[in-house]
């Protein structure tokens, strides 16, 4: 059965607001080099696309951390399934997160990663759903506030298809 896909956020938009954001953390990160950790599968995309309007430096590292499996909601278990390459020791760090809802995942993963003593070390996401938080997260840069709807596109997944969309869309009648 093929599901219906309503757009929530257009193509357009999504680049317009990277584009904002590769200048904005341009400026804060001036002068130094950043490095960047994506956080696989989903973030790929959208790091990809912000590393390419970042004028200043950069390097890369991915790992792959899931609380989710096949379903729509958060199985409440963290794991690490890829971790990274290097070391963040002295390195300007920035996360990037396709989504944060719960918080769970980010708020886990932020520790173990500052506990790797990088000189700094932020976060941005595509999309935030505030309205979802159980766990406390700061946010530095966020991409678009979103309703609580499960969302696919721009490397978000439904069982792993809709990745590939290039814009951001609701599965309608999944919950």
């Amino acid at each position: 059965m093929e599901e219906k896909i309503k757009v929530m956020i257009s193509e357009d938009d999504v680049d317009a607001r990277i584009k904002e954001l590769g200048d904005q953390i341009s400026k804060d990160y001036a002068g130094k080099q950043v490095h960047l950790v994506c956080i696989l599968k989903g973030s790929v995309f959208f790091t990809c696309e912000l590393a390419k309007r970042i004028t200043v430096p950069v390097s890369m590292d991915f790992m792959s951390v899931s609380s989710y499996g096949d379903g729509t909601k958060s199985s409440g278990v963290v794991r690490i399934a890829k971790d990274l390459d290097e070391t963040l020791e002295g390195k300007d760090v920035l996360v990037i997160e396709d989504i944060i809802d719960s918080g769970r995942t980010l708020s886990y993963l932020l520790e173990v990663l500052q506990k790797r003593n990088p000189a700094s070390m932020r976060l941005c996401t595509l999309l935030d759903k505030p309205d979802r938080r159980t766990h406390e997260v700061h946010v530095d840069y966020v991409g678009f506030e979103i309703p609580d709807e499960f969302v696919v596109g721009y490397g978000l997944d439904y069982a792993q298809k809709y990745r590939n969309l290039p814009y951001i869309g609701v599965v309608e009648g999944v919950e």
